[in-house]
């Protein structure tokens, strides 16, 4: 069958589910699948899902996701602690599922450098039985979500989707090699499917624990404890910070959408300097050393998603940051990160990548 007449039927089929979830008089529901669904973004989209009245069952191995994170719907959720990296029972939980969701993946630079093993098996594997259970499910949507960090070191900006693909680490190739089994999968099965490159994503519910990570983290627990920022560098590097509702909002518009086989940036239309976010968070810096392999910028190009699934971020980097301090207590127990501590945790961060130059 013809790419063009293939989505045209999804798209059919994605407006009949549009309608079902949006009407109060139909008696039938949207039934979901949420891999990663006990994660940061992940609960986020439960949340929404729940207030579209759809059936949500979440997948997750608590790696990093939490369960307080879905405490205020467990009697709402359905949720099955499970190896998606290893076949079993799970799969049966996709007979009947009209969108699949899947968020599932070991995230993290360090980590992924000091285990690729570990990161091979989760972020590729698992999405390769994610896909054979969809595929054999016979799902409406599954949306994948990839990462930016497939970019590498990228020389355009804004940076669009048809950018060079250079990954760096073992993260960002692994969550590559994933879009690439969900794209194939869309042309070859015609299983449809889109796969959403995020940008920086922030908000709360923002991992606090584990290995040092994104830097909203790192600042809302040292403004906690009256620290220092450990600014990277100059500070001058900017970032394309996407608050998590806006990513959500494009979920949901990748399900609702009757497009397959694509790959679409998820940004927040701008790029944000390091040294603005401490301006508007306030306090002290302290400066560290730049890190090989990080980009002077990351920006999306999001023309695409704008113009194919009317998807438009909301949320300012000012808005964003106000809606972080409000919810600033959640980081009360985050690990409060100093100078030497990241020194330590990135040492082979250092090792590894320090023959990667800016572009």
């Amino acid at each position: 069958m013809h790419e063009m007449a293939i989505c045209e039927s999804i798209k059919d089929t994605c407006c009949g589910l549009v309608h079902m979830i949006g009407s109060s008089d139909d008696t039938e529901e949207c039934s979901v699948i949420v891999t990663g669904g006990a994660g940061f973004i992940g609960s986020h989209l439960v949340d929404a899902l729940l207030g579209m009245d759809c059936l949500v069952t979440v997948l997750d191995n608590f790696s990093t996701g939490l369960p307080e994170n879905l405490s205020h719907v467990e009697r709402q959720v359905k949720v099955i602690e499970c190896d998606l990296g290893v076949s079993g029972e799970w799969s049966r939980e996709f007979a009947g599922a009209d969108w699949v969701f899947h968020l599932a993946a070991l995230a993290d630079i360090v980590p992924s450098i000091q285990n690729p093993e570990a990161y091979f098996r989760s972020n590729v594997d698992g999405t390769f039985n994610v896909l054979q259970a969809a595929q054999k499910a016979n799902v409406s949507r599954l949306i994948y979500v990839a990462s930016s960090s497939s970019y590498g070191l990228a020389n355009v900006f804004p940076t669009p989707e048809t950018a060079e693909i250079r990954p760096l680490y073992p993260y960002a190739l692994t969550k590559y090699l994933g879009e690439e089994l969900v794209l194939h999968w869309a042309q070859v099965y015609h299983l449809p499917a889109l796969s959403l490159r995020f940008f920086n994503v922030y908000g709360p519910r923002a991992r606090t624990t584990g290995t040092y990570g994104a830097v909203f983290g790192v600042f809302l627990a040292q403004k906690l404890s009256k620290m220092p920022y450990t600014v990277v560098g100059d500070g001058e590097q900017t970032r394309d910070f996407t608050y998590v509702s806006d990513i959500v909002d494009a979920l949901i518009a990748a399900a609702q959408s009757g497009r397959c086989n694509t790959a679409y940036n998820v940004g927040s239309g701008t790029t944000v300097s390091v040294n603005r976010l401490v301006e508007l968070l306030g306090g002290d810096k302290v400066h560290i050393p730049k890190r090989p392999g990080e980009p002077d910028c990351t920006f999306a190009d999001i023309s695409r998603i704008q113009a194919e699934l009317g998807w438009w971020p909301q949320i300012s980097i000012e808005d964003g940051v106000s809606k972080m301090l409000e919810h600033i207590d959640y980081w009360r127990e985050a690990p409060v990160w100093t100078p030497d501590t990241i020194a330590d945790a990135t040492k082979d961060w250092f090792f590894y990548l320090d023959n990667c130059k800016s572009q």
